[in-house]
């Protein structure tokens, strides 16, 4: 009887003490929630259907548990196709891990309808949707930034638009007198002088003044480019 006494005192003993042993653990279906949650807010702003994969944590790593969970994108990562988000401990013990996230968006793409010439200034006709993965940057969804602008080279039929295929109309002509703007604290002054090249809005054009100095701005407008005193 003595025997099986200590025989059952030893078996509570061992299992008290594995239950000691075992530190909390953060759960890593938090961790997995958190950058979900992060990647869905930050790409609801994306054009078409967007899905996302979230890979799960190696069941090897242990982390201290956390009340303050913050997720993030990391430098140089984007919030589009293969990626990574990462989700710290903003309070003690401040971990960090990274986790493989994959974003797939699924829009209607702009190509063209017909063959399109270089220096095709574009129009509705020119262009059709096409449903497909917003991947490669600078494809483009919306017919208002494509409609007026001028390609830059030949494309054929059902290419795909992106932005750097075109530019803005032409509002500054090389050889046109133009109106230099410059904008201070309280104060504005301006100046004429001829433009060197062509520029649409927003690039940049070169204008020599009458005396000679050659000046770079910013188009703004017809005519008119600005310049940071």
């Amino acid at each position: 009887m003595n025997k099986r006494l200590a025989s059952l005192f030893l078996l509570i003993g061992c299992l008290g003490g594995g239950t000691a042993l075992a530190a909390p653990q953060q759960s890593h279906a938090a961790i997995r929630a958190a950058a979900l949650a992060y990647a869905q807010a930050q790409s609801r702003d994306l054009p078409g259907e967007v899905r996302i994969e979230v890979t799960a944590i190696d069941r090897r790593l242990k982390l201290d548990p956390c009340d303050k969970l913050q997720a993030f994108l990391p430098a140089g990562a984007k919030l589009i196709g293969k990626t990574s988000i990462g989700v710290r401990c903003a309070a003690q013990p401040g971990w960090s891990v990274f986790l493989q996230t994959d974003i797939k968006v699924t829009a209607d793409l702009l190509v063209a309808s017909r063959p399109l010439a270089q220096g095709t200034v574009l129009s509705a006709a020119d262009l059709r949707p096409q449903r497909g993965e917003l991947g490669r940057p600078g494809l483009i969804t919306a017919p208002e930034h494509a409609i007026g602008k001028t390609l830059k080279f030949a494309i054929g039929t059902g290419q795909l638009l992106r932005q750097d295929m075109l530019r803005a109309p032409l509002l500054i002509r090389q050889g046109q007198t133009v109106t230099l703007r410059a904008r201070g604290n309280g104060f504005m002054v301006s100046q004429q002088g001829i433009a060197l090249n062509d520029t649409g809005e927003g690039e940049m054009v070169r204008i020599r003044t009458a005396t000679s100095q050659v000046i770079t701005g910013r188009t703004v407008s017809e005519g008119m480019a600005e310049v940071q005193p």
